[in-house]
């Protein structure tokens, strides 16, 4: 959940340490720090707080060096402090790390019988403790082996030595890591975001790898001390979506950009000459799926209910959903047969990229649906199908939850014309009303004035419920979620049908209840549902795309969106829930874009 930044020059390093950690703090918010090398002193700020901090800090004591390390942390191993933050240093090296040191306790029991002393409640001074007891009989790349080896849990490390100015050291277990490639000037960084101001020259390490960086070269090698060779990826330049522009935060950003990126992702995997879908090299030919498993965790997860839905309504398939972090516990029975889908906006989803290596162990086929190309998740899947939604920085994720809807819906329509379970009239005419979803979200937000009014009702809440069925039911699960994210009010999604067995026991007096009721063929069942909490005194917020009938005199406020499709509502239906969990947010002076307790790539199980 961290982010951490390492970068070797010929110049001084501390203002672009801390403009990459601005960049990097998405992945946490509750400290910041850094340390570089000079005059073979290790020169270490770190604050409790937000960059902006830290950057004042050195405004009135610049740090000096060319070489050097940065971290912004996202609180796991003690309470969110200045002692706390990384980087954790010696006298003789400063470590930042991004992840969890599952044997931090007996460790330092071990470390504090040889006398040693611990500053913080940290699992990372373990390692800065660790290595600094190596350095006195080993050269820094072999202390760093030793290390590594006594270490369980995961890690991405970057490294620096008082008696070595020249050389960082980075390492990577689990968490991702990066390098970055530049003139006199080379980079470590938690993903390619950070470092793209600096590079769009970026290679990955995985698992087990370790570099080292000087200012003029970068090694690399694997977990056996084998020097390797990386390939170089160019990284796209997108650099224009990943500022705020006129916008108050990124995720009114990123809520107003999604008719360009649901128009961007519909143009990638729509050809309109031979009006088809143009998704090819499957890794299991469609026709001989047995069953395909969706995977992911908190939205993405919601992203794979909906999918379920799609499936089912559009082959034969038998479909399942899980949660990453319950899969990787379980007891699957693979079978070669399965198709294993798992979705993840930044593809370094710790959860999800260890239930991703369970398959790949049991040498079943596998597909990332991603925003980021360069992930780990994409990069370990036998098939990746991006989202295309460009760079994502609001924690709150938005626009990539819509790409990964119509990346999963478009999916599922493929595999029924290719498996001759819907006929071309059909087909075709689904792939139509896709191509009008960007403008009908377009008008969707035109409904913000509305959505902002109806906010105004839940400032005194004390809870919401949010409920749907069907494809709708994954909705309100992300609606709620949305909504607790961003205001911190509790709020919980219900398939509709299910209030009668217990969570009409909720309802009071005034309690505001969103009901998602497109006009599908749940429709009428859905009123019913809406009438039973009326009864007892719920505050109706009704959202549908049904256009014929009246709404009810019981119903506090109704917003309706464009028609399109059934299937499709449910993306649709999703615009005005991000709008009202944004507004609420707003009215609440929270934090939009860096909620409490949040990060945005979930790096730590």
């Amino acid at each position: 959940m961290c982010g951490i930044i390492g970068i070797a020059s010929n110049k001084p390093v501390s203002i672009n340490i801390i403009n990459s950690l601005k960049k990097l703090e998405y992945r946490g918010y509750d400290s910041a720090g850094l340390a570089t090398l000079n005059n073979n002193h290790i020169d270490e700020k770190k604050c409790s707080g937000r960059v902006e901090e830290l950057e004042k800090i050195l405004l009135k004591n610049p740090s000096k060096g060319n070489i050097g390390v940065g971290h912004v942390r996202w609180a796991t191993h003690g309470v969110p402090n200045v002692i706390n933050a990384h980087p954790h240093s010696s006298d003789n090296v400063s470590v930042v790390h991004n992840g969890i040191i599952e044997n931090s306790d007996e460790l330092k029991k071990e470390l504090e019988s040889k006398g040693l002393i611990f500053k913080s409640q940290t699992d990372t001074e373990v390692i800065t403790l660790l290595i600094t007891e190596a350095l006195k009989n080993l050269q820094p790349l072999e202390s760093v082996f030793k290390t590594l080896n006594k270490l369980r849990g995961s890690f991405a490390l970057g490294i620096i030595f008082k008696d070595y100015s020249d050389i960082i050291i980075g390492a990577r277990r689990g968490s991702p890591l990066a390098v970055g490639y530049s003139h006199e000037e080379n980079y470590l960084g938690s993903d390619s975001y950070a470092l793209k101001s600096m590079t769009n020259k970026v290679s990955y390490l995985d698992d087990g790898e370790i570099c080292v960086l000087t200012k003029n070269n970068v090694s690399f090698y694997d977990v056996n001390k084998k020097k390797i060779n990386k390939k170089i990826h160019i990284v796209s330049d997108d650099e224009n979506t990943s500022e705020k522009g006129d916008y108050k935060n990124f995720m009114s950003k990123e809520i107003f950009e999604q008719p360009t990126t649901a128009k961007k992702c519909i143009s990638e995997y729509t050809d309109s000459l031979k009006k088809d879908i143009n998704i090819y090299n499957f890794p299991l030919d469609p026709k001989m799926i047995n069953k395909i498993v969706l995977i992911g965790c908190g939205t993405a997860y919601h992203s794979c209910v909906a999918a379920k839905y799609w499936f089912e309504e559009f082959t034969s398939i038998d479909i399942e959903t899980d949660i990453a972090s319950e899969f990787r516990y379980r007891k699957i029975k693979f079978n070669s047969k399965n198709l294993y889908i798992f979705v993840s906006q930044s593809g370094e989803t710790a959860d999800t990229a260890a239930a991703l290596e369970i398959c790949k162990k049991n040498k079943v086929k596998t597909c990332a649906v991603v925003n980021v190309v360069e992930s780990t998740i994409a990069r370990n899947s036998d098939w990746v199908l991006p989202i295309h939604a460009g760079p994502e920085i609001g924690v709150a994720s938005t626009k990539a939850f819509i790409g990964q809807l119509i990346v999963l819906y478009i999916l599922s329509l493929k595999f029924s014309s290719l498996r001759g379970e819907i006929d071309q009239s059909n087909y075709n005419n689904k792939i139509e009303n896709l191509k009008k979803l960007p403008d009908a979200i377009k008008k969707t937000l035109d409904l913000e004035n509305d959505i902002q009014h109806m906010a105004k009702e839940f400032i005194d809440a004390r809870g919401s419920m949010f409920l749907g069925r069907g494809s709708s039911f994954p909705i309100a699960l992300e609606g709620a979620l949305k909504l607790k994210e961003l205001s911190y009010l509790h709020a919980e999604g219900y398939p509709a049908g299910e209030m009668k067995h217990g969570p009409l026991a909720l309802i009071e007096e005034g309690l505001p209840v969103i009901v998602i009721a497109p006009k599908d063929k749940y429709f009428e069942k859905t009123l019913s549902n809406t009438q039973e909490v009326i009864a007892r005194g719920g505050k109706i917020f009704f959202i549908t795309d049904n256009k014929k009938d009246s709404l009810s005199d019981n119903i506090r406020f109704g917003i309706r969106v464009p028609y399109l499709d059934d299937l499709l509502s449910a993306i649709l239906l999703t615009i005005p829930l991000q709008l009202l969990a944004y507004h609420v947010a707003l009215l609440k002076n929270c934090d939009i874009d860096k909620p409490r307790n949040l990060a945005k790539s979930v790096t730590v199980e």
